[in-house]
């Protein structure tokens, strides 16, 4: 594995990927990686010949009372991680290599519809600056194929949306979400949980899992079930910021053309916010799939 830092470096060592005829698989983090990240990997390299995975904390999807600074940074361990899973390059790129003109005049992308509402509503610019930078990525890496974890479900549809309007030649693959044995969704905010708060966490999965069973089941009136699993949310020790129930394509109302519906929820627990999601899938004759 070679680790890169410079755009230049890493455009001219893929160009020699390429000449081979190799397909180029990305995976875009913000590093501390853990299981879900490496699961990325994997798929990845199971798609294609030339691994790239970036690391960089991204300042501009950060709001002026987030966890910036304090977001978790371990480059040697990430490094051993990704050696280890047979990555071709890293990207570890500066602020300054990224935004060489800072990020106040950075050019800016921005995905209408889809970043309105959940996330997009309690962080407001945040999709704006996930956005910009995946396109500045791809931009660099040029993948045939971009691997996303379904955990972040507004996020993979942001993306997706994004590539679709900019005509962008690249694969999106969503990647279902690693959990650990008690169900709680892997994310790198987790160390951030206290001992006590770490044993309550496995209860967002379970109420959202609960709640998909009662739609499963014929319970419809979608507006009452979210404020049920609000209140469940907050009798676990939860602040919940959303509980919601959509369509898993739009992120607006279910309707009757909705093929695919999506419960998506994120709650602090302590100081860190916690976000995870399950689908179910309509069936022909108004049955379920369970999914998530």
């Amino acid at each position: 594995m070679k680790t890169l830092t410079t755009v230049y470096a890493l455009r001219r060592a893929i160009a020699g990927n390429r000449t081979q005829g190799q397909r180029v698989c990305f995976v875009p983090t913000m590093g501390n990686l853990h299981e879900g990240h490496l699961t990325l990997v994997r798929e990845a390299k199971r798609r294609g010949e030339c691994v790239v995975v970036s690391i960089f904390v991204n300042p501009m999807q950060f709001g002026a009372n987030e966890d910036l600074d304090s977001y978790p940074r371990t480059l040697a361990a990430d490094k051993e991680k990704l050696f280890g899973e047979g990555t071709t390059y890293l990207f570890a790129p500066t602020v300054s290599e990224m935004y060489p003109n800072g990020t106040g005049p950075q050019s800016q992308l921005s995905v209408p519809e889809v970043t309105e509402t959940l996330c997009g509503a309690s962080r407001p610019g945040h999709f704006t600056g996930v956005s910009t930078v995946v396109s500045k990525l791809f931009n660099i890496v040029q993948p045939d194929i971009a691997f996303f974890g379904k955990k972040d479900f507004q996020q993979l549809q942001v993306i997706r949306k994004m590539v679709d309007d900019m005509c962008m030649p690249v694969e999106i693959v969503g990647v279902d979400t690693s959990r650990a044995e008690d169900g709680l969704a892997l994310s790198s905010r987790n160390g951030f949980l206290s001992e006590q708060e770490r044993k309550v966490a496995p209860r967002l999965h379970q109420i959202l899992q609960e709640y998909r069973d009662a739609i499963a089941n014929g319970f419809d009136n979608y507006k009452e079930l979210e404020h049920h699993a609000q209140n469940d949310l907050k009798n676990a020790g939860f602040s919940p910021d959303y509980f919601t129930i959509c369509d898993a394509e739009t992120l607006h109302d279910v309707t009757e053309d909705t093929d695919e519906i999506v419960i998506l929820a994120a709650a602090k627990l302590g100081t860190p916010r916690l976000i995870d999601n399950v689908t179910l899938t309509l069936a022909p004759h108004s049955d379920y799939r369970m999914l998530g």
